[in-house]
């Protein structure tokens, strides 16, 4: 019995709403615009989400990263009488990492800086990364071809070079870069390994710590060179000439540009850094450091996504909102026209509950059917957003669920009032309404 009048009531609404084709698809427009807009801006948030967090876990959940910043002016104007001005990470400073804190596990100095690498007639701008033997236990290098850099390298100042594969691309084409000399600064280095592009990308900078002049004005890098720190140092020295003006100079000595330390459980993290802080701040009496933690940064992350999905959801749901009101609008106008048919069935016997049962199936009709059209039209916005914009999307099940429960239950609400209102119409009233 409960079978028969549910399709009987499927049945009658269905009939209705064809009657009304034009209307009821232009009321399920609102539904299905709603419901799209929220999965594609969810999409478009917890695609920029996921990225931003797979690039702080490139840094290493057990890293902390110390890095080299300028000072303020005003604490340069004390070191002015000099010819130079001295400030940032120190190879002292890694040696007492090394040794003064017992949670270390690695400690990896780094010297950074852009140049300008030449290879037959080509010539691109690129950034060196002079750094030591064990950089891959602090970073997800990924090695295509050849080998790393060893500690003969950097005992004994090879000029070798580790190239990442969009310098590669960029700078030797079609030609096998191994065992051909690349020219940075007058001086020769032979590739002896390839590395993906994501590892140099991971230890760029970007979160925190200022830009250094050099790159600034070379312009934007295609890729990294990994050179032996030890051979950095005796090729390049310490020592380098900004100039900001055209009579302003100024001479800087800095030694290192990034100190990366590692420890060997993560809830030592954040004492860690704290001892480290206090260690630096000891010794440098300018405020020419900052620490930079990834995991303080993964967890900044995962709070910015959830109030960034809240703010979207937001957005889009209200979209629904508007589309519920137009189903209600359009249900009142139904009720309205339908009068007589009320008037009709109350008088055959229909109950109440069976006039309510009948405008709140056609409401939830075309909410489904708005709701499906819906996540068919948001799965498809998120692929061209990534082609055409190249945003990366990302489309979860949970926020399909969420935009087709938003619509059902808008629906649901916004088809009550006209379901009750057609209930209460009076049957002798109805009978005589033209």
């Amino acid at each position: 019995m409960f079978l028969f009048r549910f399709k009987r009531t499927v049945k009658l609404g269905l009939k209705s709403l064809w009657m009304h084709r034009l209307r009821s698809t232009l009321t399920t427009l609102g539904i299905i615009f709603g419901v799209s807009s929220v999965i594609a801006m969810l999409a478009i948030g917890e695609g920029a989400s996921r990225t931003a967090q797979e690039q702080i876990a490139r840094l290493g959940s057990l890293n902390i990263i110390i890095k080299t910043i300028k000072p303020p002016k005003d604490e340069q104007a004390s070191s002015q009488g000099e010819s130079m001005v001295e400030y940032g990470l120190t190879y002292v400073d890694a040696e007492r990492f090394r040794n003064g804190i017992p949670d270390v596990e690695v400690v990896v100095p780094i010297r950074r800086f852009s140049q300008q690498a030449w290879y037959r007639n080509r010539r691109v701008a690129i950034e060196i990364i002079g750094t030591v033997p064990w950089h891959t236990e602090t970073a997800p290098i990924q090695l295509k071809l050849g080998r790393f850099l060893s500690s003969i390298d950097m005992h004994h100042k090879q000029g070798v070079c580790v190239v990442d594969e969009r310098v590669v691309r960029e700078l030797f084409g079609f030609d096998d870069p191994m065992g051909q000399d690349v020219k940075i600064a007058g001086d020769y280095y032979r590739p002896i390994g390839i590395v993906s592009a994501e590892a140099a990308l991971s230890n760029a900078g970007g979160f925190g710590g200022e830009i250094p002049v050099e790159r600034a004005m070379s312009g934007a890098n295609v890729g990294a060179i990994y050179i032996p720190l030890t051979t950095v140092k005796d090729r390049f020295g310490e020592i380098s000439m900004q100039i900001s003006g055209e009579a302003e100079r100024s001479i800087e000595k800095v030694e290192l540009q990034e100190v990366i330390v590692k420890v060997d459980e993560m809830n030592k993290v954040l004492p860690t850094r704290d001892i480290l802080d206090t260690l630096l701040s000891r010794f440098h009496k300018k405020d020419d450091y900052q620490i930079v933690v990834p995991l303080e940064l993964l967890r900044q992350a995962a709070r910015t996504k959830r109030i960034f999905s809240i703010v979207l959801g937001s957005i889009a749901a209200i979209s629904l909102l508007v589309g519920g009101i137009g189903i209600m609008n359009i249900m009142l106008a139904s009720v309205s026209e339908r009068t007589r048919e009320i008037g009709i069935r109350r008088a055959l016997g229909a109950r109440k509950r069976d006039i309510i049962i009948q405008f709140l199936s056609e409401t939830l009709m075309l909410t489904i059917a708005g709701g499906i059209l819906g996540i068919c039209l948001g799965t498809c916005i998120p692929f061209f957003v990534t082609y055409f914009g190249n945003m990366p999307t990302v489309i979860t099940v949970s926020s399909l669920v969420l935009a087709f429960g938003i619509s059902a239950t808008v629906g649901l609400i916004f088809g009550l009032y006209p379901a009750y209102r057609a209930a209460n119409v009076d049957p002798i009233e109805s009978l005589r309404h033209e």
